[in-house]
């Protein structure tokens, strides 16, 4: 435990000068940015195909209207999730303790020739894990790699009255054109860097410890309330046959 604790610490050493929002405005100064924070984000494979159809079907009905533009019910979220194409596309999550996905991101590559350098950004955050900033960092984390992949545009197709996401662009520098009860926002990026390349590793290496230390500590506390079941029933049993 100690030595992944030393390995964390001297992954956060190496990359904190990076791991600044790529996305942050060009006239800003250093000394006026607050500190990042880091928060594991993990890229997720078609093996968590399940987990991410469990997220989506959580979010409550107005949340999902705000994702995807419709009031979308059980089946059709089903369809979403099982026609996410893993190989073209990213997706990104956030887990709490538990392991439940509590936040994730969909960033969709185009694949029309003309807009081959363009990706489109969607997210989704869980009502509980609301107010920790979840959604703006798993923008930042999806521009990063939308640079680092070739994309110079990231744009976010949104309800006029989703605020919040639209908020996170604005934040970012991304020009808002407002159509009636529809919004396109509209993010131009620089190309990618040694800079962007080395954070997005680190952050990477960070968000896979990360995992790997909640899920042996989920393992170790059912594996403690397994026995303490065990325990309670011979108890139990034991009462039983005394009387």
């Amino acid at each position: 435990m100690t030595a992944t604790k030393n390995w964390l610490k001297a992954s956060w050493d190496a990359g904190r000068g990076m791991l600044r929002p790529v996305t942050g405005r060009p006239h800003e100064s250093e000394d006026k940015m607050s500190a990042p924070v880091m928060v594991p984000i993990r890229s997720l494979g078609p093996s968590y195909r399940e987990r991410i159809t469990a997220h989506l079907l959580r979010l409550e009905p107005a949340d999902r209207y705000l994702r995807f533009g419709y009031a979308a019910n059980d089946e059709q979220i089903r369809r979403y999730a099982d026609q996410l194409d893993f190989n073209r596309d990213e997706i990104f999550g956030i887990y709490n303790r538990r392991l439940e996905l509590i936040a994730m991101a969909h960033l969709a590559f185009s694949e029309h020739p003309e807009y081959k350098h363009c990706a489109e950004f969607g997210v989704s955050v869980l009502k509980q894990a609301r107010g920790r900033g979840f959604g703006a960092r798993l923008f930042e984390r999806a521009v990063m790699h939308a640079r680092n992949e070739g994309v110079n545009m990231v744009f976010i197709h949104a309800l006029s009255e989703n605020t919040a996401m639209l908020k996170i662009a604005r934040n970012a520098g991304a020009q808002v054109r407002r159509d009636g009860s529809e919004s396109e926002a509209y993010l131009q990026i620089a190309p990618a860097s040694l800079d962007t390349r080395m954070a997005e590793l680190v952050e990477q290496q960070f968000a896979e410890v990360d995992y790997q230390l909640k899920r042996q500590a989920k393992q170790f506390w059912d594996f403690l309330a397994s026995v303490q079941e065990v325990r309670s029933g011979v108890q139990h049993a034991r009462h039983q046959s005394a009387e």
